[in-house]
């Protein structure tokens, strides 16, 4: 994985037919709810998940859980050694995410998640995400958005899946005080 975001752009054509281009490019300028389009798939950076990563989210939630903080205890599990907290790879994806929206995200309105496999120290996570609902608000200048995610490993394995929806600036929207 690279160090920049990857966009997909599927073209379907009247005869059945779909081509899928990929892009691979820096976010220079937010993107706005009218940036986005039903089918739309955005590929993150990808992150290694660390020893200080697990550490501190344990002391930051008081998940202590030998599972997490324990080698001994963690070998002689099924996993074999220790793994990172479900939470810490959630929070990470939202981080990941949250670049395509930077500046133009007004709210995080829901989150439906569902742990797949384990994440362990060492393993570089990225954020695969497709645009499955846009809305208007009912509020002038705002959208709600919902992606479908997938939060994948090194080896492509889907650890984590799950929606998300957020309320995104349209390019009108100003911010009142």
């Amino acid at each position: 994985m690279n160090d920049q975001a990857r966009f997909e752009t599927v073209t379907k054509y009247s005869n059945g037919t779909t081509r899928t281009m990929t892009t691979s490019q820096e976010i220079t300028k937010p993107l706005y709810f009218e940036d986005f389009y039903v089918g739309q798939k955005f590929i993150t950076k990808a992150r290694t998940v660390t020893e200080s990563d697990v550490v501190n989210f344990a002391g930051l939630s008081w998940d202590h859980n030998p599972l997490h903080t324990d080698e001994e205890y963690a070998s002689k599990t099924a996993y074999g050694r220790r793994i990172a907290h479900g939470l810490l790879g959630t929070a990470i994806h939202t981080g990941l995410a949250y670049q395509l929206t930077e500046g133009t995200l007004l709210a995080f309105l829901d989150l439906t998640w569902q742990f797949k496999l384990p994440i362990f120290i060492g393993d570089t996570i990225h954020v695969e995400q497709v645009v499955s609902e846009l809305r208007d608000s009912s509020k002038e200048g705002r959208g709600i958005l919902t992606f479908e995610k997938e939060l994948i490993n090194q080896r492509n394995e889907v650890v984590q899946t799950g929606t998300t929806t957020i309320l995104l600036a349209k390019r009108e929207y100003r911010i009142r005080v």
